[in-house]
C-alpha cells in the first residue's frame, strides 16, 4: 500500500476515536491521500488553497482552542514557506500542531528541484521544541501516528507518499523517541532514515561478504535523537556511518557527528546528498546520481574501515 493511503486510513481511525483532531491541507488533499477525509469529517477538515502560510496560521490558532491540527502538504512547502510561522506561531507558542511534509528529498522525482527538500530537517532542526520524525514504511507509519497524537507539542514528520520498501513486520513495535535497531554488527554502526533504510540493507548484504558486521539502526526520530542507543552502538564499533534522503549538512549526519564529538569522537563518514539542488529523475536514478545508493555506501564503509583494493 501507498504511504498516502496508509496515512489517509490511520488519520480517519484515529479522528473517530478523537474529536480534536483536525485536517488542513493547501490544495493537494489528492496528490496527499487525504481529500476522503472531507466525506466522514466535513467538519474537521479543511482546504486553504494554495495559502501555506495559512494553514499554518490556522492551525495554530485552532490548537490553542485545544484542537490537535495536522497540516500536510509537499516537504518543501511545509518547511521552507511556512518556517516563520512554525517558529512563531507554532514552536514559540508552544502549539500542538502536527505538521506532515511528503515527498522528502528526492522522493519528489519527478517534480524536480523546486519541490525536492533536501534542507527540511536542518531548518526545523534549529528550532526549538519541534520534534522531528520519519517513517520508513507503511507498517511504522501506522503504528507510530497515534503516539504523535498523544504527544503534546510540534511534530514535523516526513513522509514518503508513494509505495516504499516494507522493512518491518506486523509484529514489530516503536517508540517515538526510540530508535529501532534493526540488525546486530561489530564492526561499524549504520544509522540511517527514511527511505534509505532499504538501501542500507542492501548495502549490508554486500559488507557482509567482506566479513564485515555492521550494526543497522533506524534512527527515525531525528530530533530528539536517541543518544543513548547511538552511543552504545558506537561504543563497541567505533566507526559510524550515517545514510540519509537529506543533504549532509544539518541533517541525520550533522546531529549524529554533534552527539559524538562531545561525548566519544570516532571517524565517521555521511551518506546523503552533498550540498546540491534537486533535479528531476525517478529515485533509483536519482541516488546514483548523488551517490547514495547501496555501492556508496559500501564504499564508505570500506574507506571508513580502511579496506582497499576491494571490487564489489
Amino acid at each position: 500500500m501507498q504511504m498516502r493511503e496508509v496515512l489517509g486510513k490511520k488519520l480517519a481511525d484515529l479522528m473517530k476515536e478523537n474529536q480534536n483532531i483536525v485536517v488542513i491541507d493547501a490544495d493537494l488533499s489528492k496528490a496527499n491521500g487525504t481529500y476522503h477525509l472531507r466525506e466522514n469529517f466535513p467538519d474537521r477538515v479543511l482546504d486553504v488553497g494554495v495559502a501555506e502560510q495559512n494553514m499554518a496560521s490556522i492551525a495554530a490558532g485552532m490548537s490553542s482552542y485545544g484542537f490537535i491540527p495536522f497540516i500536510c502538504t509537499f516537504a518543501p512547502f511545509a518547511t521552507r514557506r511556512i518556517c516563520d510561522q512554525i517558529a512563531v506561531s507554532i514552536c514559540y507558542a508552544k502549539q500542538n500542531v502536527k505538521i506532515i511534509g511528503t515527498d522528502p528529498g528526492i522522493g519528489a522525482e519527478i517534480n524536480g528541484g523546486t519541490h525536492m527538500s533536501f534542507e527540511d530537517i536542518a531548518v526545523l532542526r534549529s528550532i526549538a521544541n519541534m520534534v522531528i520524525f520519519e517513517p520508513t514504511d507503511e507498517i511504522h507509519l501506522e503504528k507510530t501516528l497515534p503516539q504523535i497524537v498523544e504527544h503534546n507539542g510540534p511534530v514535523y514528520m516526513r513522509v514518503f507518499r508513494k509505495q516504499a520498501s516494507v522493512i518491518f513486520s506486523d509484529d514489530d513495535n516503536f517508540s517515538l523517541f526510540s530508535s529501532k535497531k534493526i540488525k546486530d554488527g561489530n564492526d561499524i554502526s549504520c544509522f540511517c532514515s527514511g527511505l534509505m533504510v532499504s538501501e542500507t540493507l542492501k548495502a549490508d548484504r554486500i559488507l557482509e561478504k567482506f566479513g564485515i558486521s555492521a550494526e543497522i539502526i533506524n534512527i527515525h526520530t531525528i530530533k530528539p535523537l536517541d543518544e543513548e542507543a547511538i552511543l552504545n552502538s558506537v561504543r563497541k564499533t567505533k566507526a559510524v556511518i550515517t545514510v540519509e534522503n537529506h543533504n549532509i549538512i544539518g541533517g541525520l549526519g550533522s546531529a549524529v557527528s554533534e552527539l559524538l564529538i562531545k561525548n566519544y569522537p570516532v571517524k565517521l563518514k555521511s551518506v546523503g546528498v552533498t550540498d546540491k539542488f534537486g533535479q528531476v529523475g525517478k529515485i533509483q536514478d536519482l541516488k546514483i546520481a548523488y551517490q547514495m545508493d547501496k555501492n556508496d555506501i559500501v564504499r564508505a564503509a570500506l574507506e571508513l574501515l580502511g579496506v582497499k583494493d576491494c571490487k564489489y
